[in-house]
């Protein structure tokens, strides 16, 4: 997967879409929503297997910034304040082919512990 990097990030007018293009020609369009709960940062994954929280309240959260992190990340900023995730080019390749996957996945999390994309409330 080393040989495979992203050849365009484009962020949305909006800020609520991020288009990643790759060298072999994938091309993902990700919500900015799937990025923020779904963030690689121990904030969200925590340290350990099992220690990931489940973030609600995300719907219409933006992207505010992105920085490189070497050659292979970018670290996104959202207007939730949260900036700690370091999203790999793999890790934005496997968000991009199976990201709806997890996303669905966040849904049925969020409706087994009574949360919502709609109401903000400490992640658990």
């Amino acid at each position: 997967m080393s040989d495979i990097w992203p050849t365009e990030l484009r962020v949305s007018k909006d800020r609520h879409r991020l288009t990643v293009a790759f060298n072999d020609g994938g091309s993902y369009d990700l919500s900015a929503e799937m990025l923020r709960v779904l963030s690689p940062s121990a904030e969200v994954q925590g340290h350990g297997p099992g220690q990931g929280l489940t973030v609600p309240g995300k719907r219409n959260v933006a992207i505010v910034s992105m920085a490189p992190t070497g050659n292979y990340a970018v670290r996104i900023g959202f207007d939730d304040g949260h900036d700690t995730g370091i999203f790999t080019w793999s890790f934005l390749r496997e968000l991009g082919e199976t990201g709806g996957a997890q996303f669905e996945a966040y849904e049925r999390n969020l409706a087994e512990k009574g949360m919502t994309r709609d109401r903000a409330e400490k992640p658990r």
